[in-house]
This record gives structure tokens, sequence and C-alpha cells, in this order.
């Protein structure tokens, strides 16, 4: 502890310092992370696309009133991360056979550059100046992880436990469970039988649109698979003698904080100075109440992880950088007619009602959005028994082109979150679909990055001041 207050402290000296001797340029951190496929890759990469070329940004300030003079690609400041591949992504969404990239399982990251020169009045007392923006991308199942730092073994396993009782995808590992012993000798079949049951029951509640699946790195391993510290399972309260399967998997739980956890909240997360927090909102609402409860609890749980505040000169030397913003955005509205774009902001505003009040009451700015970082539909209204109904028109997997409706989100989104919470397994009065479409192809004019909704809003709260 003594040795983190004493790193975050010289970081900080050195941050001002570079301030203070007139040698530093300004320097944004946006983190970028999501839940259960919320689209964190797709967003990056129009958001880049459309900052190099502004022309459907008209939501921006400092677009609209000239301030932006240039935008540029960097290298990324980090020599151990590595880059965000936005071209690639570009290429994927935008070419001639247009598709979703591959989604996040890492920690990357990509600079870009701001030449701004403001007008009128302010042309003479501020100047121009140059801008820094670095945009760090990471799984938000990392992010949910951060919890874990103020949970024993114990406080988690029952938590994962109570969850996972009311799944059918925890089956299996449930019958695994019964027929263990915690307090008999630690046995390594046993152990890694149970370690894998857990996580293939994490891999089926994240496809069948739960949020809440830690740990996290048990769905993305990467080089640390079959580790130790990822291999343990939550288990039942009781007592752990020396040598038994309880006492091995609290002590792995913790070396996964500890060597897992804790490094990527020194090393990434606590330098952030704004997020935004993406959710597939209506996948939730697809999957049934339980879901949307689960979405919710999951809402409240990642705000736990944010120091959210004002980031003051000796608050950032002795306590490290707090989140000043923090924006939930629920994507993918094209699905959606745009009629009903203002129920889904304000089932985003309720589905994390807990979480942004702690945030408001600690001084962070917070907002709910409802967006589409690309757009892949195009509204039209047709005729249904009789009467005229709006839909949206995509390009199916198999190539067709189809009208759709998810179906009518309530005015008052209560109606929805009340559900889950009284346990409710199906909607009751209503029926919401999800179609899995594709991008549709493009013909972009110079100046114009791909089209989207609400994208440009989400730059102004984000990054607009500091333009």
């Amino acid at each position: 502890m003594i040795g983190e207050m004493k790193d975050g402290i010289l970081t900080g000296l050195g941050r001002a310092g570079r301030r203070l001797t007139g040698g530093f340029e300004p320097t944004l951190r946006l983190g970028v992370t999501g839940l259960s496929r919320a689209g964190k890759t797709v967003f990056i990469t129009s958001l880049v696309a459309n900052l190099l070329e502004r022309g459907r940004m008209p939501g921006m300030r400092s677009v609209t009133d000239g301030a932006i003079k240039a935008v540029w690609l960097q290298p990324q400041p980090s020599d151990t991360l590595p880059r965000f591949d936005y071209e690639t992504n570009l290429e994927t969404m935008t070419g001639p056979a247009p598709d979703w990239p591959d989604s996040t399982r890492a920690v990357s990251e990509l600079r870009l550059s701001f030449r701004v020169e403001p007008g009128g009045l302010l042309a003479g007392v501020r100047g121009p100046k140059t801008l820094h923006l670095d945009i760090v991308d990471y799984p938000g199942e990392w992010l949910l992880d951060l919890s874990l730092l103020e949970k024993e073994f114990d406080d988690w396993s029952a938590d994962a436990l109570e969850r996972a009782s009311r799944r059918s995808e925890a089956t299996a590992f449930r019958e695994a469970l019964e027929g263990a012993d915690p307090e008999a000798p630690f046995d390594i079949r046993q152990a890694t039988a149970l370690a894998e049951g857990w996580t293939q029951y994490l891999h089926a509640a994240k496809a069948a649109g739960y949020s809440d699946c830690s740990p996290g790195r048990f769905l993305l391993p990467g080089p640390m698979e079959g580790s130790p510290a990822l291999t343990f399972a939550p288990l039942p309260p009781g007592e752990a003698p020396k040598g038994s399967l309880r006492a091995e998997f609290r002590r792995r739980y913790e070396a996964y904080k500890r060597e897992i956890v804790r490094p990527f909240f020194r090393d990434h997360f606590a330098r952030i100075d704004r997020q935004i927090v993406l959710v597939d909102a209506l996948g939730a609402i697809h999957a049934g109440p339980q879901a949307v409860e689960d979405l919710r609890r999951a809402m409240a749980d990642v705000l736990g992880a944010f120091r959210p505040g004002r980031n003051a000169f000796l608050t950032e030397i002795l306590r490290g950088k707090r989140v000043e913003k923090i924006l939930f955005a629920a994507t993918k509205a094209d699905h959606l007619h745009h009629t009903q774009h203002g129920r889904l902001t304000r089932i985003m505003e309720a589905l994390v009602t807990d979480a942004k009040a702690r945030a408001d009451y600690a001084g962070a700015q917070t907002a709910a959005i409802a967006m589409a970082s690309l757009r892949a539909t195009t509204e039209d209204q047709i005729e249904v028994n009789g009467e005229m109904a709006n839909v949206v028109r995509g390009i199916l997997r198999d190539g067709r082109r189809a009208a759709f409706s998810p179906g009518e989100l309530p005015e008052d989104p209560r109606q929805l979150l009340a559900q889950g919470r009284q346990g409710q397994e199906d909607w009751l009065g209503g029926d919401y679909e999800v179609m899995d479409i594709l991008p549709q192809p493009l013909t972009l004019a110079p100046g114009e990055g791909p089209p989207h909704i609400r994208l440009d809003r989400a730059a102004e709260f984000l990054i607009g001041d500091k333009l």
C-alpha cells in the first residue's frame, strides 16, 4: 500500500513538474469500455474517422466555429501497449463487403492530436494550441473485475453463486459443485474441472445476454490461460483447513486480484480523465427481464470502480487522477426508429440511476445518451393491418434486405426495470427482438466520416470543453 502511494505521488509530481516548466502539451486520456457486444471497436473507429473528417460532426462546437484547424494520428505514447488497429477496422467497416470488426480482447491505445485556434474574443487570449487525445480501449469484463478489489473470496463466492442459481447456463457447474468437498485436501484435477466448469458457464451467460460475468479474465485469459491465478471457482461458505480446496481457491483468488486486477488498475485505469461506458441495452432487453436486472446491477458495480470528481492540483499529486466525465451510451440506436430514441435514452438513464447518483455526488459530470457509432439502417414506414408502422431497414447476414422493428419500448422505463426486480423470467405485455445486421455499403463524400447517430454529441460531452 505504501509503495503504491509513493508511486502515485512521484507520478503526480512528475506530471505537475512538466506542466510548470512549460515543456508540456495538454493530454487527455479517454477510456472506452463496454459490456458484452456493446461495440467498443466500432465506436473508436468511427470516432477517429469522424474527427479526422468532420463533415458529419455539427454537434461539436469546435467544429462549427472553426476552432479545430487540423487533426492527425500520432504513434501511441506507450511503448508497451499495442496500437489500436484503426486502419484495418475502418476498412472492415467501410470496404467493398462491409462487416463488423473483431471485438476488443486486450488493452490498446491510439493518439489523436488536435491543432486548435479559437476565434473571436478568445483568439487574442488563448492563441493556438495542440491537444493530444489518447484513446484507451479495454474490455468491459476487466472493468467489472475492479469491484473484486473490495471483496473477499467468500463475499465474491456468495454473490456469484447467488446469480448462478437463477441461470440455467450454470446447471452443469452447480451439479459439479454438489459433488465437491471444499474442506477436503486440494486435488488439482478437481480444481481444474471446477474452474473449467465456471469458465464454460461464464461464456454461456455472456452469450445469453448477461453482463456481470466475472472474473473477466476467465473469458479473455491471454497468455495466463491455465495458470493458478485463473484456475479457481466460487465455493459455498464454510471452513478452510490448511491445504484444503477452499483454502487454495482463496489463495488463488487473492493472487488474481494482486497479479492481474491491481496492475490493470494502476497502469491503465487509474490514469483515465474521461470515460465512456457503452451498453447494449437493446440486447439486454431482448434477453429478458433478468438480463436487464443483471445489467442494472452491473452498472452500479461499474461506477464503484471509478474515482469520480474534479482534478485539482493537489488531488492529482496526492491521490492520482479522477474521472471528470462519464458518459453512459446505449448503442445500436439505429435498430430503432428515431421516434423511439428518447425512450431508449430514458431506459439508459434508469439503468444507471444508482451509479449516476454516486458520480454526481462525487463531483463528476455524467450523462446518458442513445447513439449509433456506425449507422447501419435506414428508416421507413410500411403498412401493417391497414395502419402505417415505423420500421428500419437493414442488410441481414444472408444478404437480404429486411424491414424490422424490435418492438415498442415503454414510455416509462420503470415498466421494464420493475419486472426484472420482481423476478419475472419473461416480459409481461411486450416482446422485443434484435436483428443481426451488417453495415451498409458506403460512398463517402470528401470531408465526411462514416454515418452515425449522435456520435458528435458524445464527443462534445467527452472532449468538447478541451477544444
